[in-house]
């Protein structure tokens, strides 16, 4: 079951797809529409933002089958770009980069595998090593609002405009993606900061990471 509440502003019900045997989900692909801006031009997009395959199946080709699914749907509704990541070179990127994580909760991510010990460590020194301060060092740092968010989404773009690719936001996604409403049921995996000084917003800090 889709908890629409959780959906971005555009979803499409069609574009996740699944595979299962019997009731067991063995496999996942979803994308949403996205608006890319490439030099002057604008064009409608889809972002594969998830793909999943069970980790006894990834043998047996089934990622080739969730791509293709995805690209037939959204032909059918007039889009012929998709945006995506991967860690491996396929031919041929539009755009490398290099990104690195910093543990917020070390012992938490070496508890699910996603971190592991070095060899010339030990999990007392990781968790020392990673331990955030008691204190913030930045001023005025505040968590961001809703009477934020146009500065915010107008900060933003005045940031995209530097690159000659780039999504353009709405300010409904904006919201959808940054905004944490109180009172929510959902479990909550983003925390957006802003610095206010002089009642202008200067930047925006964002940390985002699942409990």
């Amino acid at each position: 079951m889709i908890n629409r509440a959780l959906m971005p502003p555009g979803w499409k019900k069609q574009w996740h797809i699944g595979i299962r045997i019997r009731r067991t989900l063995c496999a996942f692909i979803s994308a949403i529409p996205l608006v890319l801006r490439i030099k002057a031009k604008t064009m409608r997009a889809s972002e594969v933002n998830f793909l999943c395959v069970h980790k006894k199946l990834r043998s047996k080709r089934l990622t080739p089958i969730l791509i293709k699914e995805v690209t037939r749907l959204c032909n059918l509704d007039g889009i012929w770009q998709g945006v995506y990541t991967v860690g491996k070179i396929l031919p041929t990127p539009i755009s490398t980069c290099r990104y690195f994580h910093r543990p917020l909760n070390w012992a938490k991510l070496y508890e699910v595998g996603f971190s592991h010990v070095p060899s010339n460590s030990k999990q007392s020194y990781q968790v020392h090593k990673y331990a955030l301060p008691s204190r913030v060092s930045t001023r005025k740092l505040r968590e961001m609002q809703e009477k934020d968010l146009d500065a915010v989404h107008s900060l933003l773009q005045r940031y995209l405009d530097r690159f000659d690719m780039a999504p353009i936001f709405t300010r409904e996604e904006w919201e959808h993606w940054l905004l944490y409403k109180k009172g929510s049921v959902e479990e909550r995996v983003v925390w957006s900061y802003v610095v206010e000084v002089t009642s202008s917003l200067l930047y925006v800090a964002r940390s985002r990471f699942s409990q």
